[in-house]
């Protein structure tokens, strides 16, 4: 019966991992992220120091204007045409990661370009992916549903939303969420 009300929201007991189930070694786990104020920048690092995973920045090849006026209407114009810009790096050796944080900050009420490009150019079959959103008062909107579209393969963990404005502050809660969502094997 869990399974039928879990299917009613679009999510089946077999694609939740719930924080029990979600374990891994350090070396097993990726914080891989998408920062354009640092304010996601800051909650990959903290996920790192829980966790002893490994950071990923995902970088466009061609960084957003520094202006805000301008990298708000270049993001809008690439959200709403679906564009996936090409990335600077790719994670070496990606086959190795169990569970793989995905940071971006909710522009728009999804992810950021850069996020959807990350996740579309990797496998991630058999993978847990979190997703951890940084916002400025649309907490998760439509960010975790978005990456259960581009990675369908995938198993989600329980994602979270933090406040950038109260970033900074946020440290402690970061911590125990990043603790509470995987556990890690020394």
């Amino acid at each position: 019966m869990a399974g039928a009300v879990f299917s009613m929201f679009g999510c089946s007991a077999e694609d939740r991992a719930s924080a029990a189930e979600v374990t891994a070694e350090p070396g097993r786990i990726l914080i891989a992220y998408y920062s354009y104020s640092g304010n996601t920048r800051f909650a990959a690092e903290q996920i790192q120091k829980a966790t002893g995973g490994e950071l990923f920045e995902i970088k466009p090849v061609t960084p957003y204007p520094a202006d805000y006026n301008a990298c708000v209407d270049q993001a809008k114009k690439e959200i709403a045409a679906g564009v996936k810009p090409e990335l600077a790096e790719k994670v070496k050796e990606f086959g190795k990661y169990e569970v793989i944080f995905v940071g971006t900050p909710n522009w728009w009420s999804t992810m950021a370009p850069p996020v959807l490009a990350f996740l579309s150019s990797y496998e991630f079959s058999g993978k847990t992916v979190i997703p951890f959103v940084t916002h400025g008062g649309g907490g998760m909107a439509r960010c975790e549903t978005d990456m259960r579209k581009a990675v369908p393969k995938a198993k989600f963990g329980k994602g979270r939303a933090f406040s950038g404005g109260s970033i900074r502050h946020s440290g402690d809660a970061i911590t125990n969420w990043a603790n509470e969502t995987v556990t890690v094997r020394k």
